[in-house]
């Protein structure tokens, strides 16, 4: 949902009529992550073994299709081939633990420090209904992302029933000015 332009109040367009070029992460590596985590949780949190062998399997498929897409990208001056969520998680790791399974858990850490790392420092971190994943995982780990990364200019922006218009478009406007004088 958080990529739909009705659940974040057209994002791409609202950015784009602000001049910004717009990257947006890869969702397939949100499909990744859950699969990733599953032998995490049968180390430390008692899952069952043919859970990660499933998991396993199907990030090897998933991989493998997603290779093709890689090469073309990696001969490509324009664009950013998608990193292995191995890579991902491991870039969450100074930040945050493998452990943390509340809302996006370690994974919306480690796809901020990847941008980062790939260029794109300027982040809008959005969430529909995004109480959990932007305020704990999110926000919590900005501060640590900042340290390592001080060149990094991020926001946390809601878009859920309660949040306001004019804060989100204050807030990214801020955000962006920040960048702009940069």
């Amino acid at each position: 949902m958080k990529y739909h332009p009705t659940a974040n109040n057209d994002l791409v367009g609202f950015l784009e009529g602000e001049g910004v070029e717009v990257v947006i992460p890869d969702l397939l590596d949100f499909i990744l992550y859950g699969m990733h985590n599953a032998v995490y949780k049968e180390k430390f949190l008692g899952a069952k073994k043919r859970y990660t062998i499933a998991s396993s399997a199907a990030i090897k498929g998933l991989e493998m299709y997603r290779k093709h897409v890689r090469l073309a990208m990696e001969k490509s001056n324009r664009f950013t081939p998608p990193s292995r969520i191995e890579k991902i998680a491991k870039l969450a790791e100074p930040i945050i633990s493998p452990g943390n399974q509340t809302g996006e858990g370690w994974f919306l850490t480690g796809e901020m420090v990847k941008l980062i790392e790939d260029g794109a420092s300027n982040i809008i971190c959005t969430q529909p209904f995004g109480c959990l994943p932007n305020h704990i995982t999110g926000k919590g780990a900005m501060k640590a992302i900042k340290k390592s990364y001080p060149q990094a200019n991020i926001v946390a922006v809601d878009y859920d029933p309660g949040a306001s218009e004019v804060n989100q478009i204050n807030r990214i406007k801020l955000m962006l000015a920040a960048s702009f004088k940069k």
